[in-house]
């Protein structure tokens, strides 16, 4: 089905675009430290750039947050269409049980339009452990920040809760409901999509998506609807979702203050723009007057920064196309190199011999068990928006070969082995954490001679785990980081404090605790060899 591709350019200024503005982009993300894992330039309905960040490629899905919510509002934008709902439906209509509380008068009230808007008036709490809760009955039991309608706050679960509807309406899951309508007409493969129990997506979260995908879906739109001449998403839906219906003056960055549509941002520029956005810098965005559409993946926790960096360089990439000084020639070649990291390689210890085959137990740490974030080999950016985190690494085995050693360890229920290269190259396997495959690249290294290092990266999601493991005698050290850095991720967290939290005391409560939340979330764990 992924045959389906947008047509190529024979080079970037063929259809106006500057060779020199992409570079520059792209050494300015480098400069500032802003990590790009992929990024496609589409200009006149043909793909004018692409370029993928090693290990990442144009055949791996990756993960894109709450770029999930412009694809469940498409599937909105559909049942509205074939006449299943409106945006004036009301939310108790298609969930009547939920009507016989008549004490609750916003509930009664909520409508289509003020979830997709980001307008429900809900406030959700984001600590509660979604493995353990109905997350409808969370949702409709919430209590209430406004009158729905009446106030812009973005919620995850608003776009959830349109998850379920349309599996109420239509009788099947989102995906399923999508398969005929968008994935098979655009190409994109039946995708991967984290659900509740009851197995209802998420739908503000947890699709991955390849670049293509994200490219084709906001391509899709750019031209009201329509792909390859065939009308796939309704015209009037790509006209009324991807304007602002809605202040959303968060005062956190200038992009997340433009105005909000139906799950669509509008950007903060001088010309006609708008994107699907998700966390750590997921983005489609289109530039209605340039005819154009950019599509980026990375892992910055800082998601204005990445726009920041975009701006300086787009719109103006098309408006110097073919301008002296604005050409590079040879860009795809020089984009073809690009490797994000190479594994580390070291010489090897006599450590080995002691270590084959022992096992090596760990203590629980209460606080994070308490927290509800156990430690996982899958990085804080990953297990922060899963339902099941998995997590206590425990039982944990070396088994040391010529050129690599495998790593065996449980989480919970769930027991894995993956092969680490020790030459200098990546192993590549499957690991299975919280009900969900993922595929991983791993490499090891001696790193003093009484420390074992492991890079663990789940491909196709934005992040990877280190586990440093120092060896004294039968007693183990594990210190674990990860990237994107949870001091990053802690800085994200503590400007959107004041965003959802009802007064300033509790925002200065909740900064101060966040600030220590890196030395919390990845402690050094300790065990012995048995």
């Amino acid at each position: 089905m992924s045959a389906i591709k947008i047509p190529r350019a024979e080079s970037p200024e063929a259809v106006g675009v500057s060779s020199g503005c992409i570079k520059e982009f792209i050494d300015d993300l480098k400069a500032n430290n802003i990590e790009m894992h992929s990024l496609m330039v589409i200009r006149d309905g043909k793909v004018a750039v692409e370029c993928y960040n090693h290990p990442f490629s144009a055949n791996r899905p990756h993960s894109c947050y709450s770029v999930s919510k412009s694809v469940t509002s498409t599937a909105i934008g559909f049942a509205v269409s074939e006449g299943l709902i409106s945006l004036d439906t009301l939310v108790v209509d298609i969930f009547p049980e939920y009507r016989e509380n008549k004490k609750d008068s916003y509930l009664n009230q909520l409508n289509i339009r003020h979830l997709v808007s980001m307008c429900s008036g809900k406030n959700v709490d984001i600590l509660k452990d979604k493995g353990k809760i109905d997350w409808l009955d969370d949702f409709m039991k919430s209590p209430w920040y406004a009158k729905p309608g009446t106030d812009f706050r973005y919620v995850n679960e608003n776009i959830y809760v349109l998850s379920a509807i349309i599996h109420k309406v239509t009788g099947m899951c989102i995906r399923d409901y999508l398969q005929p309508r968008l994935f098979e007409p655009l190409g994109i493969d039946y995708p991967f999509w984290e659900t509740d129990r009851n197995g209802i997506e998420a739908g503000g979260w947890g699709i991955y998506l390849k670049t293509e995908d994200i490219a084709k879906i906001m391509l899709c739109y750019l031209q009201d609807g329509k792909f390859e001449g065939r009308q796939v998403i309704p015209e009037e839906w790509t006209r009324t979702a991807t304007v602002k219906h809605v202040d959303n003056n968060l005062g956190t960055a200038p992009d997340s203050s433009a105005g909000y549509g139906y799950c669509f941002w509008m950007c903060n520029l001088n010309t006609p723009s708008y994107r699907c956005e998700g966390l750590f810098g997921q983005f489609g965005i289109v530039f209605k007057e340039y005819n154009a559409v950019v599509a980026f993946t990375g892992a910055e926790a800082i998601t204005q920064r990445v726009l920041d960096s975009m701006w300086k360089f787009f719109p103006a990439a098309f408006d110097n196309a073919g301008k002296e000084g604005y050409v590079v020639e040879n860009l795809s070649e020089e984009l073809s190199k690009l490797c994000l990291e190479k594994p580390l390689y070291n010489s090897r210890s006599i450590l080995e011999k002691r270590l084959d085959g022992r096992r090596i137990k760990m203590r629980k740490k209460l606080l994070l068990n308490i927290a509800g974030f156990p430690m996982s080999v899958l990085p804080l950016a990953v297990t922060y928006m899963t339902t099941d985190k998995a997590g206590n690494i425990d039982n944990i085995v070396f088994n040391f070969g010529d050129d690599e050693c495998s790593f065996t360890w449980t989480e919970g229920d769930e027991k894995n082995t993956v092969a680490c290269g020790m030459d200098g190259k990546y192993r590549e396997g499957v690991m299975r954490l919280g009900g969900i495959d993922y595929r991983v690249l791993a490499s090891a290294c001696w790193r003093p001679r009484n420390t074992l290092i492991l890079d663990i990266r789940p491909i196709e999601t934005i992040a990877k785990r280190r586990l440093a493991f120092t060896f004294d005698g039968n007693k183990v050290k594990m210190k674990p980081s990860s990237t994107p850095e949870v001091v990053n991720i802690t800085k994200f967290i503590k400007d959107g404090a004041k965003d959802i939290l009802p007064n300033e005391f509790l925002v200065k409560l909740a900064q101060i605790v966040i600030d220590y939340l890196p030395v919390i979330v990845e402690p050094v764990h300790k065990g012995k060899i048995k």
